[in-house]
């Protein structure tokens, strides 16, 4: 198995579609939504003592629907204007930590490289490695995961920092491990956020001896 070094003037967290429709009360929300966002905060913490840039992404779209393309064909939900930029549902989540120092990143699709500056952020600041938590694992997490690795940046991918719903007759449980063994076998190193913080505080306490 693939164990990447963490080196936190290099590293990121990018926070994906931690917005009140994905994380509570709505058809899409995933059931473990207020879990994951506990867990991710606690994270982003570690992540901001270590000097590890913090990333919240969210998915939005146009109120007019003018660039919410073939997704909406897919998407009712993002047919009925959940997604709509300037709605409650489409906000980031009450209960989201946010820093001053943290970077807040609008996207119109699945991934968060499609139609935005983020790899421009992150090749500026000299970045090689990102740490990928948030709604959905399968989905914008999963999606995101793949264009960071072929970009040939590094991956950590959350293992339970990430979080899904059931499609069909598969359940939330079968999705999440599924994308987590594909990631882990091509893409991405896939740990707990125990284990992430655990590698991040090892690293900061060998810098300072």
């Amino acid at each position: 198995m693939v164990d990447f070094a963490v080196v936190p003037e290099r590293t990121a967290l990018l926070n994906i579609d931690l917005q009140n429709c994905f994380v509570e009360g709505s058809p899409i929300a995933a059931p473990d939504g207020l879990i994951i966002l506990q867990r991710v905060n606690r994270l982003a913490a570690a992540c901001r003592a270590a000097g590890i840039l913090v990333i919240h992404a969210s998915i939005v779209t146009r109120p007019d629907g003018s660039n919410l393309g073939v997704m909406g064909e897919f998407n009712p939900p993002a047919r009925s204007g959940i997604l709509n930029k300037g709605t409650q549902s489409a906000a980031l989540h009450s209960g989201l930590k946010i820093d001053p120092r943290d970077i807040l990143l609008e996207k119109p699709r699945f991934g968060a490289f499609y139609g935005t500056d983020l790899e421009l952020i992150l090749r500026n600041r000299g970045t090689d490695t990102l740490i990928i938590g948030g709604v959905a694992t399968n989905v914008c997490c999963e999606t995101t995961a793949r264009e960071v690795a072929v970009r040939d940046f590094k991956v950590f991918f959350l293992s339970d920092g990430t979080a899904t719903s059931d499609m069909g007759d598969v359940s939330a449980a079968e999705l999440q491990r599924v994308t987590c063994a594909t990631l882990g076998f091509l893409f991405a190193q896939v740990l707990t956020v125990d284990e992430m913080i655990a590698k991040i505080e090892s690293r900061t306490r060998s810098a300072a001896v």
